[in-house]
């Protein structure tokens, strides 16, 4: 019973670090926004690389050079909440989701 139970610690143990060392992508679906999706990669546990699907671009391709390098717990904290005019969400915000979707799986 005690070899079963280190083998499983053990295969956990080794997801978690497979999780964390090598690239997770995702390609995100907006919601009402501009862009239309969000194409997010992590490694090692920090954001890659970030690619917007429309929206105003330079202003994305901004926001991707800024989160870059940066741990996605410490992006969403800036970006959730962010709103575009009147609109109840923004690329920033939806980026957030995203992040906060990876993270969770």
């Amino acid at each position: 019973m005690a070899q079963y139970v280190l083998w499983l610690f053990l295969i956990i143990d080794y997801y978690i670090w497979f999780t964390y060392m090598f690239k997770y992508a995702m390609i995100y679906k907006t919601k009402g926004t501009c862009s239309t999706s969000i194409d997010v990669e992590l490694k090692d546990g920090v954001i890659d690389s970030v690619k917007f699907t429309g929206g105003c671009n330079g202003n994305l391709q901004g926001i991707s050079a800024l989160v870059k390098g940066m741990k996605p717990e410490e992006a969403i904290s800036r970006l959730k909440g962010i709103r575009c005019g009147f609109k109840p969400t923004s690329c920033p915000d939806q980026l957030a989701h995203a992040l906060e979707e990876m993270i969770a799986q």
